[in-house]
């Protein structure tokens, strides 16, 4: 079924805020200790870039319980990185204002994929 303007524009935005979100991750562990490479930092940017993966995916399903099972995993890696984040915050591999940042982008992503979610 063809999606209107209004879901398609919806889609972009979501697409464009998650993979920001990405990117934003990305950059900010480059700088993380040497010694959280396969620990914080390979986590970290594993859940965020999951959260893409799985959206993705589940947009290339054909039942909506698939396609809401895949968004909700896509949720939950939303919810790990933003732990993951708060946990870098604690032990001081981020800083206060990029945690900030960041919260916002997630707090608005897991808006509009609960949304989604919602309406399956």
């Amino acid at each position: 079924m063809p999606q209107s303007n209004y879901q398609t524009k919806f889609h972009e935005e979501l697409r464009e805020l998650i993979d920001c979100y990405i990117h934003s991750i990305y950059d900010e562990t480059v700088h993380f200790p040497a010694n959280e490479q396969f620990g914080v930092t390979s986590q970290i940017r594993r859940s965020a870039l999951s959260v893409m993966l799985n959206y993705v995916e589940g947009f290339a399903r054909i039942h909506n319980k698939v396609v809401r099972n895949f968004l909700e995993i896509s949720y939950g890696s939303l919810k790990e990185s933003r732990y993951l984040l708060y946990f870098s915050y604690k032990r001081k591999y981020l800083k206060k204002e990029k945690l900030d940042e960041l919260e916002i982008k997630g707090d608005r992503i897991g808006k509009m994929l609960w949304g989604i979610i919602e309406k399956l």
